[in-house]
């Protein structure tokens, strides 16, 4: 569009707002500018199209034909600007907040506190996209991630979520009680990995245990992997965060611990989060501090 074509918007709202009203002062009030400043607008108006566009008529204003043509093209074009507004608008009070995480975080820390959550805002709808592959948040299809690593990803803000303090745990009795909690002396027992999990194989090779050993079972999801390490299939490398509950309740114990930081769970967001995006963040913050 050459929007040199046209004459300004600002002259051609307050031309719109002195018909609809048929009053300057009124279309001042409503405008919150002086009555002045409409006036001016409307001149220019005039000016730019040659002719005259209102008439002074008793306390109000009247329009001549050309006014009254221009008058019907403003309304029509501010109405469907308004309703393309408010269409919009409503479109995304209604849509969800949609996060991307991975399944296990989703599964094992978020599920279990995602209903304090909609005790206080029951009209929030949470979409969760539990996913292996990195989400890209700088378009339309994600609010926010939840996001494993060391915090840096461009272009996007990052807030520190939950430790990722790395725990060799497996149920209680597993291990003899009498072994030393010394990974030298658990490389014997049955470990349970995920199978595509990258970082878990570098950790085992760091520490000399054999990721890819016929004794180890691999599990496609880590969530199946703790399911396996409760029920005493072998012993188990997790970040602590995810496993925290667990071991509070005993249900597993810690056999090892290894502070992995700076790596953690990281909440990544973009600019202009939505209101209902904005309270989830705040109280996924709020729920990590008290965890």
């Amino acid at each position: 569009m050459d929007w040199k074509k046209i004459p300004s918007l600002h002259a051609l709202r307050a031309f719109e707002t002195v018909t609809r009203n048929k009053s300057f002062t009124a279309a001042a009030r409503e405008l919150n500018v002086t009555e002045a400043a409409v006036r001016q607008h409307v001149r220019g108006l005039e000016e730019w199209f040659g002719v005259s566009l209102v008439e002074r008529k008793g306390k109000g204003v009247s329009l001549t034909k050309t006014g009254e043509r221009l008058a019907a093209s403003t309304s029509d074009c501010f109405q469907t600007l308004v309703q393309g507004v408010n269409s919009l608008v409503a479109a995304e009070e209604n849509r969800p907040v949609t996060v991307a995480l991975t399944p296990a975080f989703a599964e094992i820390w978020l599920m279990p506190r995602l209903d304090s959550f909609w005790q206080e805002h029951p009209d929030i709808e949470i979409n969760l996209q539990p996913s292996l592959q990195l989400a890209e948040i700088r378009g339309e299809q994600f609010d926010l991630a939840i996001r494993y690593g060391l915090g840096e990803w461009p272009g996007t803000k990052t807030a520190r979520l939950a430790s990722a303090e790395y725990v060799v745990v497996a149920k209680p009795g597993l291990v003899d009680a009498a072994v030393s909690r010394d990974l030298r002396n658990l490389k014997s027992y049955p470990w349970l990995f995920e199978a595509s999990r990258q970082e878990h194989r570098d950790w085992a090779e760091r520490h000399g245990i054999d990721f890819d050993a016929r004794t180890n079972r691999h599990y496609p999801t880590n969530s199946l992997v703790i399911a396996a390490a409760r029920a005493g299939h072998g012993v188990s490398l997790q970040s602590r965060a995810l496993v925290q509950t667990d071991l509070k309740l005993g249900i597993l114990e810690e056999l090892y611990a290894e502070d992995s930081a700076p790596l953690a769970y990281y909440l990544v967001t973009r600019s202009g989060l939505s209101p209902k995006a904005k309270e989830f963040v705040n109280w996924l913050k709020k729920a990590a501090s008290q965890t």
